[in-house]
């Protein structure tokens, strides 16, 4: 937990200085506080479809351009083409510091360049701007493990858990961490 604190203490302050949003960010924070809320009960595939809500809505800064740059940088990643990636995310951020899916997204680029301390810096920032995005969460989870900290990919995950139950994958992770770090490992 101590190697997660510091991730968390900024995303709680975050959350709290970060009130100044337009009219439709508001109705865009009630969508995701109920969609957040279903996922806690809801089943697998309704979980999926709500994930899938989620995200959508995550990517959309309020600004076309951005979006395109969004656009652009996802669609380099899916080629593999990291540079382009990661040159697209960061402009993004330039224009839009504030959008938090801009860090998401290029964090997931420098972790498949397996540059894991940029990553894990946007993954900071990703959740001081949206301390409920499970899925930098499960990003930073999946970062501590590979660096050899599964203490704090255990607690990562824990957090993932609670956002979202269901999270595909988790539950073996837990469970293999937990394995590992009660020495049985599997």
């Amino acid at each position: 937990m101590r190697l997660l604190t510091p991730y968390l203490k900024c995303a709680v302050a975050t959350l709290f200085a970060s009130q100044v949003f337009l009219t439709s960010a508001h109705a865009q924070d009630g969508e995701i506080d109920a969609l957040l809320e279903g996922l806690k009960t809801a089943d697998p595939a309704a979980a999926a479809q709500i994930e899938g809500r989620i995200q959508a809505i995550w990517s959309r800064s309020g600004s076309d351009a951005m979006d395109l740059l969004l656009e652009r940088g996802m669609a380099a990643m899916s080629e593999g083409d990291m540079t382009s990636a990661i040159y697209h995310f960061s402009a993004l951020i330039d224009h839009a510091p504030d959008f938090a899916e801009g860090y998401n997204a290029r964090a997931t680029a420098y972790f498949q360049d397996q540059k894991y301390g940029l990553a894990l810096e946007d993954i900071r920032r990703t959740l001081a701007l949206n301390p409920q995005h499970f899925g930098a969460m499960s990003g930073l989870a999946i970062i501590f493990e590979e660096i050899g900290q599964p203490e704090g990919a255990l607690a990562a995950w824990r957090e993932v858990q609670r956002l979202h139950p269901n999270r595909e994958g988790m539950e073996q992770s837990i469970e293999r961490l937990e394995n590992s770090l009660d020495g049985r490992d599997t």
